[in-house]
């Protein structure tokens, strides 16, 4: 320190003081600038998160109605768009949530229609597989385009317009074959040729009767109209403890499948596991003409999903005329053997069995595979019958084309071939 001159330090200290004034005008522009982009790119980055879920929605809800018929992709088509319209107030929404996709004014956006292929490859860019192939349409594209405003990026070059396009796909489709199916119907037969694991012996477009299994004379005949009856058998997924009456649980079963719970062991199937027969339907004498009472229960709750309402007989069912009407019946309740040419419904009538080599042991079938049918109503007739005495009822073979609401791909000691899938995010 200079203090045999005071004046020089002085001078030192203000020039040292003009130099920090100088640099806070130079840097506090530099600093807004930067806090500027950064706010820009943040809500940029925003912008293409939330396309990007919605892109994800919109994919999964269309793969959902994929069900392998050809009348699928309009409904597929028209649930992708729900995900991103506001008519039904879900809407998934942009820009802090305040912007409705497809909508104009300061930030522009523009939903594509959706693509359908037969093959992951084709629904992810790698490969071919759209709409002009040859296999069943099972996976979907969605593309979602926007022109996102910014502020502070207008002044760079290649922003000057102040609007920076963001574009975002989604891929959905049908999984692999599921090791685990769930919410399925508890209902097993046996394979007509267990060695033969693509379609265990039936034929896509043949019509079967399924009755319950019964011993001795005289066997039950099958349905007008069907080549063959298959015998089948109720596997125990009673829930003991649960307050629902046994028979209910089994008319919901019915109805629309196993309903969910915490243990997979109460609403789940898995392939190779040893299943037991329902310990109340266990089979009686052909001679009886008569099945137990919770068979009775599952066939009511199978013919509302041809409509809604109370059959005749049924009404012993606690609680089926609320069940009953808690879910849509099926929109095409028509008679076809063709299912993915001439079916336009909901999938209501698809029900998922599974397969075991035989029913020769009711305390330890072995599940060897799920395969999928479309149950048909009564020749003349637009439901089944669902008092019949011997639990039949006519159903078409259609392989496995409709994706399940849940189940896992573990727990299976070999490749499948073939089976049905769940619907899953490919991208």
């Amino acid at each position: 320190m200079d203090i045999k001159n005071p004046s020089r330090r002085g001078s030192s200290q203000q020039r040292r003081g003009a130099t920090t004034f100088q640099l806070v005008v130079i840097l506090v522009p530099v600093l807004l600038a930067f806090m500027g982009f950064a706010v820009d790119y943040g809500r940029l980055y925003m912008i293409r998160n939330e396309m990007q879920a919605a892109a994800n929605a919109s994919a999964l809800a269309a793969a959902a109605r994929l069900g392998g018929f050809d009348a699928a992709l309009d409904a597929a088509t028209e649930q992708a768009n729900t995900a991103v319209a506001e008519a039904a107030g879900f809407a998934n929404k942009i820009d802090y949530g305040g912007r409705v996709l497809g909508g104009g004014d300061t930030l522009t956006s523009t939903v594509e229609e959706p693509q359908f292929f037969d093959t992951v490859a084709g629904a992810t860019g790698q490969g071919d597989g759209g709409g002009g192939g040859t296999g069943v349409l099972r996976h979907v594209r969605v593309s979602l385009l926007a022109d996102a405003p910014t502020v502070f990026f207008r002044f760079l070059p290649l922003a000057q317009e102040g609007r920076v396009p963001i574009r975002v796909q989604a891929a959905a489709g049908v999984s692999a074959p599921l090791c685990v199916a769930c919410n399925i119907e508890p209902i097993v037969i046996a394979a007509p040729d267990a060695a033969e694991t693509i379609d265990f012996g039936f034929t896509v477009g043949t019509r079967y009767t399924l009755g319950y299994t019964c011993t001795g004379q005289p066997t039950p005949q099958p349905i007008a109209g069907s080549v063959q009856r298959l015998q089948y058998l109720m596997l125990n997924r009673w829930d003991q403890d649960s307050e629902v009456p046994e028979q209910t649980q089994a008319f919901r079963m019915g109805l629309y499948g196993m309903p969910g719970n915490a243990s997979e062991l109460k609403s789940c199937l898995n392939i190779a596991n040893t299943e037991t027969v329902w310990e109340s339907a266990l089979a009686g004498q052909c001679l009886q003409n008569n099945v137990p009472a919770v068979v009775r229960g599952f066939t009511c709750g199978l013919a509302n999903r041809f409509e809604a309402g109370v059959f005749a007989g049924c009404e012993t069912v606690q609680d089926s005329d609320t069940y009953s009407q808690s879910v849509l019946p099926d929109s095409d309740i028509s008679d076809t053997d063709d299912y993915q040419s001439t079916y336009a419904g909901n999938t209501r009538r698809v029900i998922t069995i599974a397969i075991a080599a035989d029913l020769v042991d009711a305390t330890a079938i072995t599940i060897a595979g799920f395969r999928q049918f479309l149950v048909n109503p009564l020749i003349g007739a637009t439901n089944i019958n669902p008092l019949d005495p011997n639990g039949r009822f006519l159903l078409t073979y259609i392989g496995s084309p409709a994706p399940l609401r849940q189940g896992r791909f573990s727990g299976c000691s070999t490749v499948l071939d073939g089976g049905p899938g769940k619907v899953v995010l490919h991208q």
